[in-house]
């Protein structure tokens, strides 16, 4: 099931989306007692993360949320380049959570193959023999169709096994890590955040039936059960 919900620019949109996280997380505490949220890395989530620290920390259980990414730029932890230090510095050192529920990628390894092992090892030991099914897991998506740091026309577009990979891709920098479709459509729920006119074509074209997954990976994000919402400002949303 897909919902678009468009908000007029960048600022109502992080609000709304960070509303609408909040109630998630809690809800999914309330539920079962924890909650597994996937962050999302670029530019665009980070006044999103900002929000969710600033407006809403103090009602969000942290210390039953453990946090994971979709993707990472294989580059030290404090890179300016990194997703994980963009979460820390807008999310994550504004918020009471335990050091031990914060899962970045490992992006230490000499070699991103090895990091891409570990961090399917640690996933399936989270999960523990059961589905791996994120409570929540955001997305953002390029001008370009890709999500996480699933390019058009990378071969792991087709992965049907592994669930995290190493990927070399036409962008700074090169080396990245990133979840798969076989992971990312166990999802119980999925949010795009995308936001600029510069994505409006690629809006259109993720939301056009008959759209091939290599020529816009978004269209790849299809949940086996549960909604993708489309989180979108105005200028995203125009050519629709």
């Amino acid at each position: 099931m897909r919902q678009v919900r468009v908000l007029p620019d960048l600022e109502s949109l992080s609000s709304a989306v960070a509303g609408s996280l909040a109630g998630q997380i809690g809800g999914a505490v309330a539920r079962q007692g924890r909650c597994s949220l996937v962050l999302s890395g670029g530019r665009t989530p980070r006044r999103l993360y900002e929000l969710l620290a600033e407006r809403f920390a103090d009602g969000i259980p942290w210390r039953q949320v453990d946090l994971f990414w979709s993707d990472e730029r294989y580059v030290p932890g404090d890179d300016p380049r990194s997703n994980y230090r963009l979460a820390r510095l807008a999310l994550l050192d504004g918020i009471a959570i335990p050091a031990q529920n914060v899962h970045p990628m490992p992006t230490h390894h000499g070699d991103p193959e090895e990091a891409a092992q570990e961090y399917e090892t640690l996933i399936r030991g989270y999960f523990n023999a059961r589905p791996p099914r994120f409570d929540l897991l955001l997305l953002g998506m390029a001008a370009n169709g890709h999500v996480a740091s699933l390019f058009p026309g990378h071969p792991a577009l087709h992965e049907r096994e592994r669930w995290i990979v190493a990927a070399t891709v036409p962008a700074d920098p090169a080396r990245r890590l990133t979840m798969t479709f076989p992971l990312i459509n166990e999802a119980a729920a999925v949010a795009f955040v995308v936001a600029g006119a510069a994505k409006a074509e690629a809006v259109r074209r993720a939301m056009a039936p008959g759209t091939a997954v290599d020529e816009i990976p978004a269209v790849g994000v299809s949940p086996r059960s549960g909604p993708v919402t489309w989180w979108l400002d105005a200028e995203a949303a125009a050519k629709l």
